[in-house]
């Protein structure tokens, strides 16, 4: 047997791996850990792996070889890898191969040949993705307090306005340009059918119609990445967390303001409204499930994992009502709290199935987004009223904050409270 030729190709496995998790919205960690075990488990304890948020840098080398006359056998590669969609049933695949590997269960060849399965295999099909859309967009409108005229309004702006992503903005625009654009598409619609008496409550039906564009993989992988130390990965991510927000914003604030030329003056908002018909916990609970699950067919989960975020996202919503309702709690204090849950629910959820706890973290934080604070952030500062744009947007902010301490502290918890044996996390 060639040892050189196993080197290199041990390290190719596990340059590869690495390019598939993070091209699709795996953390820092996971990959410098996942390239890691597979290459000591073919016993290559010499590699080197330096992963940014868009590139993997992998070195080796291997023990002196006769052939070769003492010279030591070594192995360099650097890999571009793009922002692009994100497909978190890949990531879920190559951690499941990662521990096939470290369990013996698979060769080298077994493992190049799953690999290339999994990074050839398709995304989520268009109706799908369609449908994750319009059932997020309605969902999070009852969430944030849209009656059942104004979730209508919003699952049909969902479906149109990613039907645009989907066929033209993913296309043909920057990330940029396409963040605005879908923005702009999206709350001109709602303003529209508002107009046109389709939806009672236009904040609500905007708030929900914007849900889909949240950038919240970058957002969560920043935040984990500081956590582990990443400084450069995790600062890279929430700047282009950020730029999704500013992207969002200026797209419904230049909607607003193309609006009030058309109709001499920006539309007057109430503040935030609550529908009595969906306020209730069990609508609450069914509406923040349903916009979990749509958020995980958007993240290309496995569907085996649609009910599970569902329910974690729903249980984690249910638990900041009940704080902020019953118990008093601030709305910072109650979004701690419920981050705290979710995180827990995730780690203990990621065990049995063998899938990256991020993946539920991912979507189970989205009802706590402080999307409905974006918004009347944007809207006060398009219509003037700077005080209470200051004040949404600070709300915002501590919300997003809160969000952050509670993924951290969870994480932060050793993987023995959850599984007695190691496990995925």
């Amino acid at each position: 047997m060639n040892p050189k030729a196993d080197f290199t190709q041990v390290m190719e496995v596990a340059s590869e791996a690495g390019h598939i998790l993070l091209e699709n919205g795996a953390e820092i960690s996971r990959v410098e850990d996942i390239m890691a075990r597979i290459s000591s488990h073919f016993g290559v304890d010499s590699g080197s792996f330096f992963v940014l948020s868009n590139g993997i840098f992998t070195t080796g080398q291997a023990e002196k070889l006769s052939k070769a006359g003492g010279q030591a056998s070594t192995y360099a590669n650097v890999e571009f890898i793009p922002l692009r969609g994100i497909q978190l049933s890949k990531v879920t695949a190559v951690n499941r191969l990662s521990y096939d590997i470290s369990a013996g269960k698979c060769s080298l060849e077994q493992a190049k040949e799953r690999l290339q399965a999994i990074r050839s295999a398709p995304p989520k099909p268009a109706w799908e993705q369609l449908l994750g859309s319009s059932f997020g967009a309605a969902g999070f409108c009852a969430v944030f307090g849209g009656g059942f005229l104004d979730c209508a309004a919003a699952f049909v702006v969902g479906l149109l306005l990613y039907l645009f992503v989907l066929f033209v903005s993913s296309r043909y625009l920057s990330k940029i340009v396409g963040g605005i654009s879908n923005s702009l598409l999206a709350t001109l619609l709602c303003i529209a059918f508002w107009r046109m008496g389709f939806g009672e409550s236009l904040s609500n039906i905007i708030i929900g119609a914007i849900m889909p564009l949240i950038p919240g993989v970058p957002f969560v992988n920043g935040v984990r990445d500081l956590a582990n130390s990443d400084y450069i990965a995790g600062l890279t991510r929430l700047t282009d967390a950020m730029l999704g927000f500013f992207c969002i914003a200026l797209g419904v604030s230049v909607s607003f303001m193309l609006d009030g030329l058309l109709f001499k003056g920006v539309i007057a908002l109430q503040g935030v409204t609550v529908n009595s018909g969906t306020e209730g916990l069990g609508w609450q609970f069914l509406a923040a499930g349903l916009g979990t699950s749509a958020f995980a067919v958007l993240f290309g989960t496995d569907r085996q994992q649609y009910w599970s975020t569902g329910l974690i996202g729903a249980l984690g919503w249910v638990a900041y009502l009940l704080l902020v309702r019953y118990a008093g709690w601030t709305a910072v204090a109650a979004t701690l709290a419920a981050t705290l849950l979710v995180s827990l629910l995730a780690r203990h959820a990621a065990v049995p199935s063998r899938c990256p706890a991020q993946l539920f973290i991912l979507c189970g934080i989205f009802p706590l987004v402080p999307g409905a604070g974006i918004f009347w952030f944007t809207y006060y500062l398009t219509a003037g009223h700077f005080p209470m744009a200051s004040e949404s947007g600070w709300t915002a902010v501590k919300i997003a904050i809160a969000i952050v301490l509670g993924i951290i502290l969870a994480m932060e918890l050793p993987q023995r409270l959850f599984s007695k044996k190691k496990g995925a996390h």
